[in-house]
This record gives structure tokens, C-alpha cells and sequence, in this order.
């Protein structure tokens, strides 16, 4: 036998290794999470608020692993949203109306009733027609056009209200969008309650509204939040587990302080329940001073005062098209 040499036969065989890279092989094997270094697996370390530590232990901040809950019924791909969502060939009657800026749909039903709507030349007086793009619908004579789809970001200010009309409310988010600047009939996607602040997306575009709101997208949201004392860690590591509240467990993807003050942190959620932010810590005993949105799905309020708002940008609606993440 030679030195140096095993020649026993049940030796396993050794791994050739390819392409220089260590003990993964190729790039396309190497497991996810692993560095780039010798060996080993990475620890996530992004902080985005600064998370800093508790009193003398450091909490992990593990990184955010949704448990799978299986899915049934026509909801069953998370990646995809309803089939309805991305059928635009044909629109409900009332709707192309109410899209044209004439009216709403509700009045657009009495026009329709009463004889004042044709379709290629024909009176239609039936609820719930549905005509397609190239049809020639008229009003009292006049042919209609569907407005062009306009997207808008704001920078909500405290006490108004997010909704379209409200004669209780003294203060509504339409009043601060100039009827000048945007004529066109735009409706606040997703709410915030009055005392929230914050990114709110505007659009007439009711397709890319549906797949925004439907909980099957999962739509990103991160929330900027002041609390009247600060954060205990018992119950900072029990957002991230997840909690029970009257309708259901909900947990946070993500949660950080903001800085050095515990009675701030950032939270990322992904659900679009009513006031879930506000409920999550009232839940657990605090009071919620200020709530703002700094992100919504991958717009930010940037450059815009509060009560301001913009136009987005082509990329920005591409973005959005594209499933509203960056």
C-alpha cells in the first residue's frame, strides 16, 4: 500500500468540486441564505428602522417566516388574484358611465331606467348591461368616452376622512385633490382612519384598486408608530409571534425601534384589516399617540408635505402593475 493513500474499497467517493466554489459547487446549488464567505449561513441583519437593543439582552430579530396555511376555492394561489380582476373586455353600463365623469353609478342606473342611455343605437333600459370598449354608448345624444386612468399619491393629513362623501365628516381627503389639476373621478384606494397620516394611493383604475385590496396579494404596508410608554420586550417578541384579537391571530412581518426611543418602532403588516395597527397594541395595553404610513405598496410619501400630492411617475405605475413591490 502506498503512504498517504486510502485504498480501502467501501471508501465513498469523493465530491469533485466545480466551478471554485467551495463546498456549494455552483452558484445555481448554493442554498439560499448561505455567505458568500467560507462556509456557514449569513445572519439577516437589515434593520430598517435601527432596531436597537432592551435594557442589557439584545433581542434576535429573526428574520420573518409566515407559517403556510393551506388555500381553497378560488383563492387557492396567493400569487395570482381573481380571475374577474383581469377581465376588462367587458364593463357593467352604469360603470363605463359612471367612469365618463357624467355621473355615479347609482344615478347612471336612473339615466339607464328612464330611456336616456343608447348602445350602437339602441335604447337600453335593463340593469346590468355590459357593453365592451369599442361600443358607441351615448348619453341624451352624446357619445361618452371612458376616462383615462390617472394615479395620484397623497400625503394624508390628520382629521380627514378617507371617503369619497361624508356629511357627518367636516373634513374629507377629496376636498385637498384640485378638480383643476385632476378632473377626473378618483377614489382613495384602501382606507385611513382620521386620526391617521400617511401614504394614500388615488385612482380611477377599479382593476388595479381590486388586485391592491384583495388579501390574496398581500399588499406591503409599513406604519411609523408613537406609543404613550415604551415597547416592553415581552410584548415587542410577541407581535412578531403573533397574537389573537377578536377576529382572528395576525402577526408582524417585520418590527424595529425607531432609533433609541422604545416608545417608537416601525411595523410591517401585510393585512387589511380595520384599524389593525391601532387594535395590535391597544390589544396589548398601549396607546397609540401617532400612527403615520411611511410605505404602501412600494410608494413612500417623499417630497410631499402633509395634505400635498402628486402624480406617479410611468415607473411608478409600472411598479404597480407589476404586483406593487420594489
Amino acid at each position: 500500500m502506498e503512504k498517504g493513500k486510502n485504498n480501502r474499497s467501501d471508501a465513498p467517493a469523493r465530491t469533485k468540486k466545480t466551478g471554485g466554489r467551495g463546498q456549494y459547487g455552483t452558484s445555481a446549488a448554493k442554498p439560499r441564505g448561505a455567505s458568500a464567505g467560507k462556509g456557514g449561513y449569513k445572519k439577516k441583519t437589515d434593520k430598517p428602522f435601527g432596531e436597537k437593543p432592551y435594557g442589557d439582552k439584545p433581542f434576535e430579530r429573526k428574520p420573518y417566516e409566515r407559517k403556510a396555511k393551506p388555500r381553497a376555492g378560488k383563492y387557492a394561489s396567493p400569487k395570482r388574484p381573481p380571475k374577474a380582476a383581469f377581465d376588462t373586455d367587458e364593463v357593467r353600463l352604469n360603470k363605463f358611465i359612471a367612469n365618463s365623469g357624467v355621473c355615479s353609478r347609482r344615478e347612471a342606473d336612473t339615466y339607464i331606467q328612464t330611456g336616456l342611455v343608447t348602445v350602437n343605437g339602441k335604447i337600453v333600459t335593463e340593469l346590468g348591461t355590459k357593453v365592451k370598449p369599442g361600443d358607441d354608448v351615448r348619453f341624451n345624444g352624446q357619445r361618452l368616452k371612458g376616462e383615462q386612468k390617472v394615479y395620484l399619491v397623497m400625503n394624508k393629513p390628520k382629521n380627514y376622512v378617507t371617503t369619497m362623501s361624508d356629511p357627518h365628516a367636516e373634513q374629507t381627503v377629496m376636498e385637498l385633490i384640485s378638480r383643476d389639476k385632476c378632473p377626473e373621478r378618483v377614489f382613495p384606494v384602501g382606507r385611513l382612519d382620521k386620526a391617521t397620516t400617511g401614504v394614500l394611493l388615488f385612482t380611477n383604475d377599479g382593476v388595479l384598486a381590486e388586485r391592491l385590496m384583495h388579501p390574496s396579494f398581500e399588499t406591503r404596508k409599513i406604519y411609523q408608530v408613537d406609543l404613550d410608554k415604551n415597547l416592553k420586550g415581552s410584548d415587542f417578541n410577541a407581535i412578531l409571534e403573533g397574537i389573537t384579537l377578536e377576529d382572528g391571530e395576525i402577526q408582524a412581518d417585520s418590527l424595529s425601534y425607531v432609533g433609541d426611543d422604545r416608545s417608537k418602532v416601525g411595523i410591517e403588516i401585510h393585512s387589511g384589516r380595520n384599524r389593525i395597527v391601532r387594535r395590535i397594541f391597544e390589544h396589548l395595553g398601549y396607546k397609540v399617540r401617532k400612527l403615520d404610513r411611511v410605505y404602501f405598496a412600494g410608494l413612500t410619501k417623499k417630497n410631499l408635505k402633509r395634505g400635498q400630492w402628486r402624480f406617479l411617475t410611468q415607473e411608478e405605475i409600472n411598479f404597480l402593475m407589476m404586483g406593487g413591490e420594489r
